[in-house]
């Protein structure tokens, strides 16, 4: 039987349409604005470039993009001496820049429900593989840079 997985990227894409999806049918309040496009516009320009700068830093040391193979370097400088999960903090940056762009309310609550779904389907497997793989290494960079922010 062939096991099918979701990975992040198809995760970010269910993110976007659930947000049309809720600007569309279910708005609630709405509070658009030349600053909330100005600030969706930035927040969408810098989760882009973490998926750029971090994914390069990644395949550079030889890592794989998907998630749970080949993962013969812990990175820990760049992007990645901020936060221990850049490409998905990049991916929550891009789905808030979106929902503050579109301007309703409702579609804020794909954020959060995101990066629930990230940090218990992918970052704490993830963080298990790395302690495992890099017990000494893994501890060290976890003990001196934040999960997500």
């Amino acid at each position: 039987m062939v096991k099918r997985v979701i990975y992040p990227p198809m995760w970010l894409v269910f993110g976007v349409v659930a947000i049309f999806a809720f600007n569309e049918f279910y708005p609630g309040p709405r509070y658009t604005s030349l600053t909330s496009q100005l600030l969706g516009g930035v927040l969408l320009v810098f989760g882009l470039a973490m998926l750029v700068f971090a994914g390069g830093k990644f395949r550079r040391a030889g890592n794989d993009m998907v998630p749970f193979r080949n993962v013969s370097t812990l990175v820990t400088t760049g992007v990645y001496g901020f936060t221990r999960n850049p490409m998905y903090l990049g991916m929550v940056a891009i789905l808030l820049g979106i929902a503050v762009t579109v301007g309703a309310l409702t579609a804020l609550i794909v954020v959060p429900l995101f990066m629930l779904v990230i940090q218990w389907r992918y970052i704490y497997p993830e963080e298990e593989l790395l302690q495992r793989q890099f017990p000494e290494e893994f501890s060290a960079y976890r003990r001196q840079v934040r999960r997500w922010l």
